[in-house]
């Protein structure tokens, strides 16, 4: 072959192969953008959500590293979506299904498969950062899927074990994003989780009561001969006041007894404690109100909120 004919062919296949590690760039490029947008549009909905629905977790969730704050508004984000499902249904059965989902996805995001939902796609991205223990999350879904009974706590305690499978989860999960495992941090958790949920069910008893619904401690109430019928209609009688006046006492004592572990707290498990500013805020406001769960100032949102958690997280304290 002439020395022409050599030039020519190692040129034309030198042409060929740039031509091919173009086509093949070109194509992971355009992948790469397109995971990048995708990643940034499930974080944005996940902030939306938590924003909207959870205005005190998404102010707390601000105060986080930012290695750990991605993680906490996607544990936000699945925990408002299982807790908004009671409420988006008309049939315990759709409601159901939608927990079974929740179940299905929880189990595929642990074999790395996660479905094309942004909750669920944000959450595999906080399991696979941060090892995210799984019984924490199924336990939080089975306990709200069990709350699908749609029935009043037949007592305190069955509040604060509702409480604690839910909230005290939640709170165990946030450690682990912040990398604490400590005993004294658990503990804690587990007391504000239960204070959590008691001011949780405080706070909705106005919204769930216009539906006909009432959700407090029978036995709170039975002690205190206040029906169903007297939250229906909003009453503001003393008995009332005193059904209210006992539970938030109980939520109060969860939230000494957590802070009694402070002192062996870890510095690092701190940020995931200052939602307490929130329980405090509440209980300090229905106080001020003489236990009227219904006094309309309770209705609002306290606009100082974000200011007290700044200064708590600059005392460094909960």
């Amino acid at each position: 072959m002439a020395p022409g004919s050599v030039k020519h062919g190692l040129l034309t296949t030198k042409c060929l192969l740039l031509h091919s590690l173009q086509r093949k760039t070109l194509p992971c490029l355009r992948a790469s953008s397109n995971s990048t947008a995708v990643s940034q549009h499930n974080e944005k909905y996940c902030i939306d959500i938590v924003r909207s629905r959870d205005y005190d977790g998404f102010v707390s969730s601000l105060l986080l590293p930012e290695e750990a704050r991605r993680s906490s508004l996607a544990l936000r984000a699945f925990n408002v979506e299982l807790a908004q499902v009671k409420d988006s249904v008309s049939q315990k059965t759709i409601g159901l299904m939608r927990m079974q989902f929740w179940k299905t996805v929880v189990e595929d995001i642990y074999r790395d498969e996660p479905p094309l939902q942004p909750v669920s796609a944000e959450l595999w991205r906080a399991v696979r950062k941060h090892y995210l223990t799984k019984r924490w999350l199924l336990r939080i879904v089975s306990e709200r899927e069990k709350d699908m009974e749609d029935k009043a706590y037949r007592n305190l305690q069955e509040l604060e074990a509702y409480s604690e499978n839910t909230q005290s989860s939640l709170l165990y999960l946030l450690l682990e994003s912040l990398g604490v495992k400590d005993v004294h941090a658990d503990h804690a958790a587990s007391h504000i989780g239960k204070a959590q949920g008691i001011v949780t069910c405080l706070r909705a008893t106005p919204y769930y009561s216009s539906r006909r619904k009432v959700y407090l401690p029978m036995d709170i109430c039975i002690l205190h001969g206040a029906s169903q019928e007297d939250f229906i209609r909003g009453s503001r009688e003393q008995n009332v006041r005193d059904v209210v006046y006992d539970i938030a006492s109980q939520a109060h004592v969860h939230l000494q007894h957590a802070r009694s572990f402070s002192k062996n707290v870890p510095a690092a498990a701190l940020p995931a404690f200052f939602q307490t500013v929130v329980l405090e805020d509440y209980l300090q406001r229905v106080r001020r109100v003489d236990f009227d769960v219904f006094h309309p100032s309770l209705q609002k949102r306290n606009p100082l909120i974000p200011i007290y958690l700044y200064i708590r997280s600059w005392k460094k304290t909960y």
